[in-house]
């Protein structure tokens, strides 16, 4: 086994830890009836999203490590589409996602009934919309992987 095969294998394995995780980040908190089962789910999606960010980290870098070592694939138009669309989902996080998520963990400190507030509703309805935009980046970033069309 070559090492751009052990990259490859590193690739892949990331995709599954980084992206497996992130298109289920909705449903620890779509259920909830209460305040205590959504802060619980709160706290699942913080460490999903601790393997999100090490698997995404990881997909980066083995994918680049891939470009260098095969130069080529910077002039396949899936590979370069397949960056651009990972670098906008990475872009997400802090300029997207973020700022709706902030006022909901707000939310969760400051409510302190055990009913869900009708703000609560509002807030991660706009959140959970770009976190399906961002779920569908990286859908069409494995069919550009899984089928190189350009």
């Amino acid at each position: 086994m070559e090492f751009y095969d052990i990259l490859v294998f590193i690739h892949i394995i990331s995709a599954i830890v980084g992206m497996g995780p992130g298109f289920l980040m909705i449903m620890p908190v779509k259920t909830a009836t209460t305040m205590t089962e959504l802060r619980y789910g709160f706290r699942i999606r913080a460490k999903l999203h601790w393997l999100v960010m090490i698997g995404g980290t990881l997909l980066l870098l083995t994918g680049l490590a891939m470009g260098v070592i095969r130069p080529f694939l910077f002039s396949q138009g899936w590979y370069v589409t397949s960056l651009l669309l990972f670098l906008l989902a990475l872009a997400f996080g802090p300029l997207v996602l973020s700022p709706r998520s902030k006022p909901i963990k707000n939310l969760l400190q400051m409510h302190h009934e055990d009913t869900i507030p009708d703000e609560y509703f509002n807030l991660s309805k706009k959140l959970f919309f770009y976190e399906r935009i961002e779920s569908l980046l990286f859908f069409l970033i494995i069919i550009l992987m899984i089928t190189k069309p350009f």
